[in-house]
């Protein structure tokens, strides 16, 4: 600790640099949870698993750690190419000291900000750009990433949201399909969900839906 204090005590202008580098440095990666849910993949593929859960009806079957799992395995599937572009681009030349720690940062931003960008509607970009009244941008690395990622995050809300609504409708018919025919055999005290959930496992399982689901995460990106 006192080697710490002794770091920013010291009258060498390197060694300040050097720790000024190592807390932002430590504030990036205590922001990394942020970074992962907000600027990739994984809000739209978690909110849509959640969906399907929701909609069989299956309590906590798949449990949250089964769910959390595969969302980030599928977000790495999916950001891989744009990982590989950071490493290139970005921690590479910054481990071999060929480009400085502010260079790196910005090298980091740009893959990133062109996945973001491609999956962004135009509608909720220019909300928040508005909102701040920033210039119009004449490239995608003028456009800031204090704006970009709120954009990113509300499109991919709106884009998980209408997937959820597919994913609904044909469990939707089964419950009621369900519903009349006990309403029809005057069991009214039986509780529909409890006879539909079978046959909404078997439909999914028939259909092959957790293919179906992931198939049409993947084609989205």
């Amino acid at each position: 600790m006192n080697e710490f204090i002794d770091m920013f005590a010291s009258e060498d202008p390197s060694n300040v640099a050097t720790s000024v580098k190592l807390i932002l440095l430590l504030t990036v990666l205590s922001l990394a949870p942020g970074i992962l849910i907000l600027m990739t993949s994984f809000t739209r593929i978690i909110i849509v698993l959640s969906f399907v859960r929701t909609s069989l009806a299956t309590q906590q079957m798949p449990p949250n750690q089964v769910l959390i799992g595969l969302a980030l395995f599928l977000t790495f599937f999916i950001m891989a190419p744009t990982f590989g572009e950071v490493y290139d681009e970005a921690l590479e030349p910054l481990f071999a000291e060929e480009i400085s720690l502010d260079e790196a940062y910005e090298n980091v931003a740009s893959p990133m900000k062109e996945f973001m960008a491609r999956h962004t509607r135009q509608k909720d970009l220019a909300l928040f750009m508005n909102y701040s009244q920033v210039e119009q941008p004449e490239t995608l690395d003028d456009i800031p990433l204090t704006t970009l990622v709120p954009a990113f995050a509300i499109s991919e809300l709106k884009t998980a949201f209408q997937m959820g609504f597919m994913i609904f409708i044909p469990f939707l018919i089964v419950d009621m399909a369900v519903a009349s025919i006990l309403m029809s055999m005057g069991m009214m005290m039986l509780p529909p969900v409890m006879i539909s959930l079978p046959f909404k496992i078997l439909l999914f399982v028939l259909v092959d839906g957790w293919y179906l689901i992931t198939h049409s995460l993947l084609s989205g990106f």
